[in-house]
């Protein structure tokens, strides 16, 4: 009876520590073939610690494109229907065959999977219009370089964008978008356009809409993107890492929230 007692309890506390195991799987692209970006180590790391300390996710941090694709791999490695979410910071064009783009795309439109784009994912695959469909649109410069950026929030009731204010500056590298349209995604944040220099000469957008942050449905699927990421040392602002914290959580489907596609109104920020 004693043993039989004993036993119950532990499977019990078996039982308890298994439920707070990780329950998604989340693959880490950290390749360029462009620009490198030196924060990138720092922010993959940063990924995966945080997964760790929230519990939410396991981070599988790749180099290559290997992972990418729904073919058996050799030995124990990992393919696409190993994880829930794959996040880009990347740059250029990476090796992938037309199988393993069909299988990212796949991935996220007709599985219903997450797809997280840090900073340089729209200056990746800039030759790819199915990839720049996927995401929501492509680098086009960065007019002020690395410069103290005012930031609108202007969906503060889309996870991660809480611990914001309304109207803040960050220091960090905002890119311009081109193929971009709020008819395909939702702003979550934008550069406050009455707080810059228009007379720059690389500024090409002549609505004035420079978006930092968005989400939008992709087929079935979430995507997240945010230009936030280029400067090193904000992965170690609480912010940052709440942000991505948030996004990976909604694009894995942990979290829900509207991603409907809306134009500049009077409740997202300033229009100037």
């Amino acid at each position: 009876m004693v043993l039989l007692i004993l036993f119950v309890a532990f499977s019990s506390r078996c039982g308890a520590q298994t439920t707070v195991q990780p329950k998604k799987h989340l693959l880490v692209l950290g390749e360029e073939k462009g620009y490198r970006h030196e924060a990138v180590s720092h922010a993959i790391a940063t990924i995966e610690r945080l997964g760790r300390e929230t519990g939410l996710w396991t981070t599988t941090i790749r180099t290559d494109t290997e992972a990418l694709t729904k073919k058996k791999l050799e030995y124990n490695a990992k393919n696409l229907n190993d994880f829930d979410a794959v996040l880009f910071y990347t740059g250029g064009d990476l090796e992938m065959n037309p199988e393993q783009k069909a299988a990212l795309l796949s991935f996220v439109h007709d599985d219903g999977k997450g797809f997280i784009g840090v900073h340089s994912a729209t200056i990746t695959f800039t030759d790819w219009p199915e990839y720049g469909e996927m995401i929501g649109g492509y680098f086009d410069e960065h007019p002020w370089g690395t410069f103290d950026a005012p930031i609108l929030v202007e969906d503060p009731n889309f996870p991660g964008m809480q611990q914001w204010p309304k109207s803040f500056v960050l220091k960090d590298e905002i890119y311009q978008i081109r193929d971009f349209s709020r008819n395909a995604v939702r702003v979550l944040m934008r550069l406050d356009a009455s707080r810059l220099d228009l007379n720059n000469p690389r500024v090409h957008r002549k609505d004035l809409d420079f978006a930092v942050t968005w989400a939008k449905m992709y087929g079935k699927g979430r995507v997240y993107y945010s230009t936030l990421g280029h400067v090193e040392q904000n992965w170690d602002d609480p912010r940052i890492q709440k942000m991505y914290v948030e996004a990976i959580k909604w694009a894995m489907g942990l979290v829900d929230a509207d991603a409907t596609a809306r134009p500049v109104t009077a409740k997202s920020g300033n229009t100037h």
